[in-house]
Parts: structure tokens; sequence; C-alpha cells
């Protein structure tokens, strides 16, 4: 009896405990939580949604998933940490691709698992362009336009200080035909950021359609910013002011450029950007540009972008200095890259082409018409208090550039025809370009004040000179230098060829690329062109490979040097492609 009643105290004992174990298993095991109901996701444009929901107090977070395709397979797009109360919740998603279905679902997370998947959300995304809307008056707040609508900038349209226009991949803007001189301005204390994708880059362009466009259509992009300028007193736009000095929503106010003071001044960011058909100007020497940059400063940002067919310059430079990488400038009726009044920014992979002698639109106003590849100046006109030696001096970098020129001086416009105009006490840094189909010279130095940049000597001191031409090959032009006119000591004393690297070449520019068209050939599309040195060009060599000097402190990180010559490595990356393009109208 003892020993079964032990025995029945034991089993009794060991009942209990199991007993009380599987109580508490049962009391605390944890729960998966439920999939989150109310899940809900609209289309906001042609590459942005909008998924909204209602979290539930105790979840710890939510995986919103994505999945690409009526059956293509889901992966995280964004993580929710969930409040500690339960709240409504909205995020806008962008970076889509246009036209494209796209499927959604929620996966929460609490105490460790997950939930099964909430119900899918299925939504194609928009077209481009498939939206229209009018922008007549100045934008005082921030706005983002959408790549759905097609916007028309009707009047002098001013981003207002302190205002971010943002502008989103594939977006087109077009400058309203029938309000001559229709243009985006950019002022100081605004920002632009326009950052585009080689996939859908952001165009602005003329309301008119596709073989009706001409040189003038509308005004181009002005920008405007707050760093260092050589001139003093009051210096406006050039072509600014005909609507009076009065600030007027969507007129052309005077707007003045000079006196800044901050050379890191930020006017936002332009990324895979085309300007096409632009140009306008009031009188003579009062033009706007495809793109106009004054007083711009370092903190801004531009690569991978186009002019296409505009009147005067397709890039001007006011003062400031920023970097810019990666441009192109297809048919300009005037200079491709024009710098002035103490621009010391860098400048790296330009590619400039011209076959034709533009012929703009009626009501387009004066321009010019003397092409060229590069056009620097010190200082000029009113405000120069030292005349061209007034400081801050424009002294740029610019590296591997491929200008070709039209290839006859009835094209080129009577003073033009040059690759490269030095004058006006300008400096820089010119290496490893190619200058080519410049009927008249490879470079035009015009007075001796430039050539004291130069520090008095046919072969610059790389470590004490501020102009500096190196490395350079020139190709179908008669000769390098322009002749001496006025026995000016710029000209008598021209750069030394061999001791700057500078070659004189004797085969055609045709034949330095992979694809060119002929001189007096007209290109028909971008697939006329492929920049990339052909087998055996003598631009693939013969680049300044290593940097030295000024050269090197200018250049720091951001500009490299290069074994080759021109915009495109051998056998490199063809930047300018499925980005850029070309079309006479």
């Amino acid at each position: 009896m003892i020993f079964s009643r032990r025995a029945l105290s034991v089993a009794a004992l060991l009942g209990g405990a199991f007993s009380v174990g599987c109580k508490s298993d049962s009391a605390t095991a944890p729960v998966a939580p439920n999939p989150i109901l109310g899940f809900n996701v609209a289309v906001k444009s042609s590459a942005s949604v909008q998924y909204t929901f209602t979290t539930v107090s105790g979840d710890v977070s939510y995986d919103v998933q994505r999945a690409e395709g009526a059956a293509g397979a889901f992966a995280t797009d964004t993580i929710i940490n969930a409040p500690s109360t339960a709240t409504a919740v909205s995020v806008t998603r962008g970076g889509l691709k246009v036209a494209t279905t796209y499927r959604f679902r929620v996966i929460t997370t609490k105490g460790g698992l997950q939930s099964i998947p909430s119900s899918e959300q299925s939504v194609i995304t928009l077209p481009i362009g498939n939206a229209a809307a009018d922008i007549t008056g100045d934008i005082v707040a921030n706005r983002t336009l959408f790549a759905d609508t097609v916007y028309t900038l009707k009047g002098f349209i001013h981003v207002a200080n302190g205002a971010t226009l943002t502008v989103l991949p594939g977006t087109k803007i077009q400058g309203d035909f029938n309000t001559v001189g229709s243009s985006l301005w950019i002022l100081r204390g605004a920002k632009l950021n326009a950052i585009g994708t080689a996939e859908l880059p952001i165009v602005f362009t003329s309301s008119r359609v596709a073989g009706q466009r001409q040189p003038g259509d509308w005004g181009g992009l002005l920008m405007i910013g707050n760093a260092i300028d050589n001139r003093s007193g009051n210096v406006t736009i050039e072509g600014s002011g005909v609507d009076g000095t009065t600030v007027a929503s969507g007129k052309n106010y005077f707007v003045t450029y000079n006196g800044g003071t901050v050379a890191t001044d930020n006017s936002g960011t332009l990324q895979y950007v085309r300007v096409e058909f632009a140009g306008y100007a009031t009188l003579i020497d009062q033009e706007f540009n495809s793109f106009t940059f004054a007083a711009i400063g370092s903190g801004t940002r531009v690569s991978y972008v186009e002019a296409l067919a505009g009147l005067d310059d397709s890039y001007e430079f006011f003062g400031g200095g920023f970097d810019m990488d990666h441009a192109v400038a297809y048919e300009t009726a005037d200079d491709m890259y024009d710098m002035s009044e103490g621009w010391s920014g860098r400048m790296q992979f330009l590619i400039g082409y011209n076959s034709v002698q533009l012929a703009p639109r009626t009501g387009a106003g004066f321009y010019s018409v003397d092409i060229e590849g590069i056009e620097n100046d010190g200082c000029n006109g009113t405000g120069c208090d030292l005349g061209f030696n007034t400081a801050p001096f424009t002294i740029p970098l610019v590296a591997n550039y491929t200008l070709i020129g039209c290839g006859d001086v009835a094209c080129s416009g009577t003073g033009g025809g040059y690759g490269m105009m030095l004058r006006r006490g300008t400096g820089g840094y010119y290496v490893n370009g190619v200058l080519a189909r410049w009927p008249r010279a490879g470079i035009s130095m015009r007075d001796s004040l430039t050539f004291v940049r130069a520090g008095f000597t046919a072969v610059p001191d790389m470590n004490t000179s501020d102009l500096v031409v190196r490395n350079n090959y020139f190709a179908e032009t008669p000769l390098v230098f322009q002749a001496p006119g006025a026995a000016t000591a710029a000209q008598q004393n021209s750069f030394d060829l061999i001791g700057n690297n500078l070659t004189l070449g004797t085969a055609t520019t045709a034949s330095l690329f992979v694809l060119l068209p002929a001189t007096g050939v007209p290109p028909t599309s971008v697939a006329s062109f492929d920049f990339s040195p052909a087998t055996g060009s003598p631009i693939a060599t013969g680049g300044m490979a290593t940097f030295t000097g000024k050269i090197l402190a200018k250049a720091g990180t951001v500009v490299t040097p290069t074994a080759y010559m021109g915009a495109i490595a051998p056998g490199g990356t063809k930047w300018y492609q499925g980005w850029t393009s070309y079309a006479r109208n």
C-alpha cells in the first residue's frame, strides 16, 4: 500500500506538472497577425502611385511588396514601421515605368511572425502626355510637373525666390509658339530640379508639331544664381525688360544677375534634359539662348544635357562656376559653348556638331550667326572697371570635347568659323579636345591681355599660367591659329604646336570617328553619329593622361585626365545615345 500511495502521489505530481505546462504554452504562444484590411493603390502619374491603408495597434511593421506585370514575382517595395496607435498611412512611390502594370500587396509583421499577404491591388501607370496644362503665371511656391501631362509655357514664367520647381522624368514642357519669347526663368533663390533618365529624358521644346518646328519657336531656359560675376553696377539678363521694370507675373521684366557673393550657391540639378528649337532676341546682343546660366554657383549640378537647333548660343555662362559634364550641342546659330565674366566652372565630355546655318521662325528677333565651338571672354561692356583685366578672370577647365563645324565659311557667318575664340582677357585650361571642320582656324586668340594669362610665352608653364591649350587635334581646318592681324602680342606669339601637343592633322574629319556624315551631307537622326574614335584613329591616343600644376589643382577629383582626345573613349560608352535627339524641324 505504501508503494501504491507513493506511485499515485508521483503520478499526481507529474500529472499536475504536465497540466500546468500545457496551460502555460497555450496561454503564451504567439499568434500570426491578421493581414491588413483596406489596402488601396491609386495611380498618381506616369511614374508614380500612392498606396493607403490604416495601421493596427500592436503591429510592428508592414512590408509593402510590388510585382511588375500580371505574373511578375513580388519583392519588397517599402518597409513601413507601424506607429503605436492606429493611423492612416499614405505613401507616394515614384520611379515606376510608364504605362506599365504593377501589382501591390502588404505583409504585416507582429510578435516575430508575419501575416499572409493582403489582397492584391493592380494598377497601370499613365502614359506620357495624356493630359495637358498651361502655365501662364510665375511659380511662387514649390511645384512638381508630371510626365503624364504636357505643359505649355505661355509667357515669361519665373520661378520665384524660395520656390523649387521639380520636373519628373519623361516630362515634356512646351514653349508657346504664339506667345513670342515664352521661356522659363529660375530666379535667384529658386531651384530647378529636373532629373530625367536616359530612358525618360525631360524635354523642353516647341509647341509646334514635329516637321513644323523652327529655331526661335520659344525663348529657352534661363537660370539666375547668386554666385560671383566680374561686372559692377546693375547688369540685367540679355533680352529681359521688354515689359518694363514692374515685376508682373508672366511678363518680361528686368532681371539682374550680377553682384552675387555666394560662390557655392545652389540653383538645383539638371540631368538628362533637352532644350530644343529655342532662342529669342529683343535687340542685337540681347539674346536668349537654349541654356542661359547667369551667376550660377558650384552647388548646382548639370549632367547629360542637350541643346538642339537653338538661336544664338547652345550654352552661355555669365560668371559663376559649377561642374557640367556630358553635354551636347547639335546645330546652333552662334556658339556652342560661350563663357564670360569670370566663369570658373569645370566641364568634361562635350559634343558640338554643326552642318547648316539655321533659319529661324518669323518674329524671333535679332540673332547672331557666327558659328564657333567655344567663345570665351573676360569682362566686356559696362561695369568692367578695369576693362579686359577685370577680376575675377574667366578661367574654366574644359576637357574632352569634340567640336565639329559646318566646314564652310559661308555657313559659319562673317565672324565665325573658329573652333575656339579666346579673347578679351580670358584664361582657362583647354585639354584633350578635337576641333574639326572650322574653315577659318582652329583657334583665334584676339588680344594681348588674353596672352597675358598664358604668361607671355609660346609654351605656358602649367604651374603658373592661367591660359593653357594642350593636347588638341585639329582636322580639316587651314591652320591652328588665326593669322596675325594687327600685330598684337597674342597673335604674333601663338602657342607652339609641338610644345603644347597641338596636332594639325591631315586626316579627314569623318575618318576620325566610327560614323560621321561628310561635309554638306545633312544628318537624318542621332543614328547618323558615332563619335567613338575609329580603329587606328589618331585621336585614340595623344591625350594628356596626367594632370599637373594648375590643371591638377583645378580638376580635383571631378575632371579626369585621359589618354585619348575627344568626348568618347575608344571602345567606351556612347553616353550620348538613347536620350538625345536630332531633327531639323
